[in-house]
Formats: C-alpha cells, structure tokens, sequence
C-alpha cells in the first residue's frame, strides 16, 4: 500500500513538472558506480550521487530504495545547496519510489544527490538501489555506466618530428596543492613505447618516484615472460626497490619512496644507453630541489626481443587515477619537454595531441580536460566538477622557450 502511495505521489508530481502531453523519460542512475561515501564523517554517513546534464532540463527526482528491516529517516540535498529535505523509510517497505526534489531549468554540468543519515543509517547501495530522474529531453540526463568507479584517464601525446632517432626524453611536473589530497594518482611523465616513469601520490603517508620497462611477451602475468623476453635488471639507484609487475602487461618496476611535495618542480629523464641485436638498454632518473636538482638513478634496464631499433617512440605523459575514489580531483602541470637524438640535437617539444579513456561507450565521465597556463601544459580530470574543455583528438600547443638545462651525459654514466 505503502509503495502504491509512493507511486501516486510521483506520478502528481510529473504531470505538474512535464504536462501529460509530453513523454516521460524516466533515467535511472544506479547507486552502484555512481555513489560516494563521505571520507569525513561527523554525524553519519553521507553519500553522493552524481549525473551530468548535457540540456537544459526540468527535472523530478526521485530515490529507489530496497526493502527494509528497520524504520529510519534521512535527508535529502540537491548540490549542497542546504535546502535538505527530510525523507522517512518504514520497516518492512519492499522497493518503493521516493519523490523528493523538483528542479527547473537545471544546469548544463555535473550535479549530484547528497543522502545524509541520521543515527548512522546505510546509504550505501544495500539499502538505496538508484536514483531516478524523471524528464522530457533526450539524452539531456548522462551518468557512468561502466563498472569504473575511478575517474577517467587523461594523454598528452607528443609530437616529435618522424625522421628524428632520440636516445633520451627529458620533462617536468608539477603538481597543484588543490589535489595534494588526491591519493591513489599517478602523474606520469616519461611515458614511451616500452615504458613509463613519475610520480604517484599511493597513500595518504606514501608518495614514489616511478620507472619501469614493458616485456613485449603479451600477458598480464609476469611469471608467464618467457627468458628470451624477459627484462633484466641492470642496476637501481639507492634506496630503489626493483621486482616485476603484471595486469597491464608484464615487465620489471622500481620505484623510490620520496616525500616528494606539490607545487615544487621536478625533473624527470629518460634514456637508451645501448642498443644490440634485440636488445634495448633503457635507464630512468630524477632530480628534485632538495639538492640542487642533482640527477639520481631510479633504475636500469634491458628489454630482450625488443622492437627499438632507432630510439624513442610516442613519446607522452598522463594523469590516471589507479583507485576507486573519482570524487577526488586530479591535476598536473607538464613543462619544458625535450627530446635529445643519438647526435646531440636538442628538440623542443611544444605540440601534444590530447587523448582520454573516457567515452560514451566504456567510460562515462564529463571531468577531464587538458591545456596551457603559464606557458605550462596541464591535465585534469576527476571530482565532478570541472568539465570537459578539450575534445578527445584535439591538438594543443605551449610557447617554445628555446632554453633547455645543461646535462652532463658523461656524469650520468657513473650513476649507472
């Protein structure tokens, strides 16, 4: 009876917001992959549902929510906007309807449901199955899909004249205090066709510095390299922990556990030592303010059965996000790229194709974008609030300096 009431009262409130002479759209948001539970929580739990609005839109919200074995109450904000209103659960209710908020002329972006308990009452996804959002626009209403909960990943892929041979790939980063709180992030700098390195933020207590090599034997499972693939360990820098590393592909990893702070700039290099047969040597350093920007070694290594032949290939960076909390905000600042050939030529990189793995399809998310400030290029993605302000293919370009810092090749030799 209960849930027939519910009903009744939804359906009073549609026809007011849309007029029984257009067609309802009823989008329904599961709270599964779409909801966030508080990291702070005072009085309760406090969880948020986010959906994005790509028109202009009235809309009647409304909470499905699954049987329940005790009677509880919690309220309901729109945005944070504080204009909570409270809504009561009956022990025994089976799935029944909520209405509970009525919006008009909703924005174009990100918007989000805020449930807050009282008494500690779940709000998880066991007690609220999905968030309901009756409207009269196609694909006005958008929200994630995908079994990702982790915001989308965001490329900066640079281009690097075709004929050129490079033998080592030089950048900096910096990332923002805005997302010093952001773990489970990877700002990655050095990224090529066989590797990658930079730095992550892995937990609250816990930042690295990153350099590791792919084995082109396709498997995520290391154990599975067979010994003419495998990547063989040369040499790592003090205090570098070295091991395999597998689920997206296989290869060797190092990394260094390093206090490494936001808004400071570090410098990050890559480089081939040798290349002999089919075998590549590739090894990675770092150099932070600490010192002076003293060059570091992180590690060294040789790829087996490799398919570099003339140097560097697709030479890039990105932002990812390896965890579940997408409700966090993700930032870098990518500057000074240079790719140096076997010759001695230094190359200014200035131009970068933007690529993300969101889409329609895999990945529903609408919080990414990537530019240039202060002559810096930057990613972002994450948190629901900032949109997308570039397309997936599009190009982006930062004023040259025409200045690159001194390296000294012979001393970083004795490092290896």
């Amino acid at each position: 009876m209960k849930e027939k009431k519910a009903l009744i009262l939804s359906l009073f409130f549609l026809i007011c917001l849309i007029g029984n002479s257009q067609e309802v759209i009823h989008t329904i948001i599961p709270f599964k992959n779409n909801s966030y539970v508080s990291k702070n929580i005072k009085k309760g739990i406090t969880t948020r549902v986010y959906f994005y609005v790509t028109k202009l839109t009235n809309e009647q919200l409304n909470l499905e929510v699954k049987s329940n074995q005790i009677s509880n109450s919690f309220l309901v904000d729109i945005d944070g906007n504080n204009m909570r209103k409270l809504v009561k659960i009956q022990k025994g209710d089976s799935i029944i309807v909520l209405p509970f908020g009525t919006l008009m002329n909703l924005n174009i972006g990100y918007h989000f449901v805020e449930i807050i308990s009282s008494k500690n009452f779940d709000t998880t996804p066991s007690i609220f199955k999905s968030l309901i959002v009756d409207h009269s626009i196609p694909d006005a209403i958008q929200f994630n899909k995908s079994n990702y909960m982790g915001a989308a990943s965001t490329h900066l892929r640079y281009t690097v004249p075709e004929d050129s041979a490079i033998q080592w790939f030089y950048t900096e980063v910096k990332v923002p205090d805005e997302v010093k709180n952001s773990v489970n992030a990877y700002y990655e700098t050095n990224g090529f066709h066989s590797g990658y390195g930079g730095l992550q933020i892995n937990n609250p207590n816990e930042r690295r510095f990153i350099f590791s090599i792919w084995s082109l034997f396709k498997t995520d499972d290391p154990k599975q390299i067979p010994n003419d693939y495998i990547v063989h360990l040369n040499k790592k820098g003090n205090g570098v922990f070295t091991g395999d590393f597998g689920d997206e592909g296989s290869g060797g990893h190092s990394h260094l556990v390093f206090p490494w702070k936001t808004n400071t700039t570090y410098r990050f290099l890559s480089g081939i030592t040798a290349l002999k047969g089919d075998s590549a040597t590739y090894v990675g350093y770092y150099a932070a303010p600490n010192d002076g920007y003293q060059w570091h070694l992180l590690s060294k290594w040789t790829q087996h059965k490799t398919d570099t032949k003339t140097g560097f290939k697709h030479l890039y960076a990105f932002v990812e996000n390896f965890g579940d909390n997408g409700d966090d905000y993700f930032k870098a600042y990518y500057s000074n790229q240079w790719a140096i050939t076997f010759n001695g030529n230094w190359i200014e990189l200035t131009e970068a194709k933007f690529t993300t793995t969101a889409n329609l399809k895999t990945h529903q998310r609408f919080d990414y974008g990537a530019g240039v400030e202060d002559g810096k290029f930057y990613m972002f993605m994450g948190g629901f609030s900032k949109v997308k302000n570039i397309n997936a293919g599009d190009i982006i370009s930062r004023p040259a300096t025409g200045k690159h810092i001194t390296i000294d090749f012979k001393k970083l030799e004795g490092l290896e």
